[in-house]
């Protein structure tokens, strides 16, 4: 019962963790190879859930203060003292083999089995997509197994007065054997599997060409450097902060950084102008802003006039409001959707500009 809780709080608390975790991931892939791969993807975060569920496996259920201050202090040292264990309280007997099924079922035989495997996952994601050796695996089981010790020995970072669970020496060896065990699997298991390095080189192929999506993250990129500056230099300069910033960001900086602003210069585009780039520069940024932020605002607050206009009832004032609110949603929607599947915009045509990745084929990534 107490692992099917450490599960379900796991999966109950991975969205929020992957949430967080997207934006960078988005950013450090974008960055390094200009594509997010969906095998990569997979790989990373189900890593995540299951660190995440081990982790709950290791401190759930959380017991009451009051339980844990009547309960002894228990602390094993003893090296392989499961062995012991097995041999006085299970109904183990070496030569008879009808006990070997039921000892399986008992919890000191199990117990041992499960930490065992809960590291073998840890040790095949590390030989194949963290590209650890053996004595590095090695290392990383032993410290992953010490660092949930730790946090049994010390009741959970000291929110309880005393460890809550058993600290035994033998959860360090019977993790870190798990954790080999990965690496051992893992090296017949990635004979089928496409390398790192395939798996790189593919996602920067793909990244020589600049989607859609990667698109509207230059775009939200731009927007929080832009807004980040602006309140940054009105600590300095009272009057047309936001203009001056604008016309600085999204005009002179992509003059002197050959298209590129600082957004899309991380994620490795350059936005090519045919002509007279300063002045079209910032008249498809203004306009862009005045599309995708204004356009909608202007909705609301226009909703809003209608309704006090009008006089209509309560009720009558959510439907305008649910109206306004879907009208939106759709056209961000339709808006992205169109971006994701032809990669460029009637506004592109409009100011006559290109997207170019500067991402090189010939780059080796050179960071996990």
């Amino acid at each position: 019962m107490a692992y099917i809780t450490a599960i379900r709080s796991s999966i109950f608390i991975f969205p929020i963790i992957a949430l967080l975790f997207t934006i960078p991931f988005m950013l450090h892939e974008y960055h390094k190879y200009g594509s997010i791969s969906p095998f990569k993807t997979l790989i990373v975060y189900s890593f995540i859930l299951y660190m995440i569920t081990i982790y709950f496996l290791v401190i759930l259920p959380l017991p009451k203060i009051e339980e844990v201050v009547a309960k002894p202090n228990s602390i094993r040292l003893i090296p392989f003292g499961f062995i012991s264990d097995l041999m006085k309280e299970s109904s183990f007997v070496l030569r008879d083999p009808h006990t070997y099924l039921k000892a399986l079922t008992e919890p000191c035989f199990y117990t041992v089995i499960f930490n065992v495997f809960m590291t073998i996952p840890f040790g095949m994601y590390l030989r194949y997509y963290f590209k650890c050796s053996l004595k590095k695996t090695f290392l990383y089981s032993f410290l992953l197994s010490l660092f949930f010790e730790l946090t049994q020995l010390s009741g959970l970072y000291f929110i309880y007065p005393h460890p809550y669970r058993v600290f035994d020496v033998d959860d360090l060896l019977t993790n870190t054997i798990g954790g080999l065990l990965g690496f051992g699997i893992m090296g017949i298991l990635d004979n089928y599997l496409p390398t790192r390095e395939e798996i790189d080189n593919k996602a920067r192929r793909v990244g020589e060409e600049v989607s859609g999506l990667r698109r509207i993250t230059i775009f939200f990129l731009d927007f929080f450097l832009y807004l980040f500056l602006a309140m940054l230099t009105s600590l300095f300069i009272k009057k047309y902060t936001f203009l001056l910033v604008f016309i600085l960001y999204f005009g002179i900086i992509p003059l002197l950084k050959k298209d590129k602003t600082l957004g899309s210069s991380f994620l490795n585009v350059k936005i090519e102008y045919k002509n007279v780039r300063f002045l079209r520069s910032i008249l498809r940024n203004l306009f862009l802003y005045f599309y995708y932020f204004l356009l909608p605002f202007w909705l609301v607050v226009g909703t809003y006039l209608l309704i006090r206009h009008l006089d209509v009832t309560t009720t009558i004032s959510i439907y305008f409001y649910l109206a306004s609110f879907l009208s939106i949603l759709l056209f961000y929607f339709m808006n992205t959707l169109i971006l994701i599947i032809k990669k460029q915009h009637f506004y592109d045509k409009l100011f006559k500009c290109t997207y170019k990745s500067t991402i090189k084929r010939g780059e080796t990534a050179n960071e996990i």
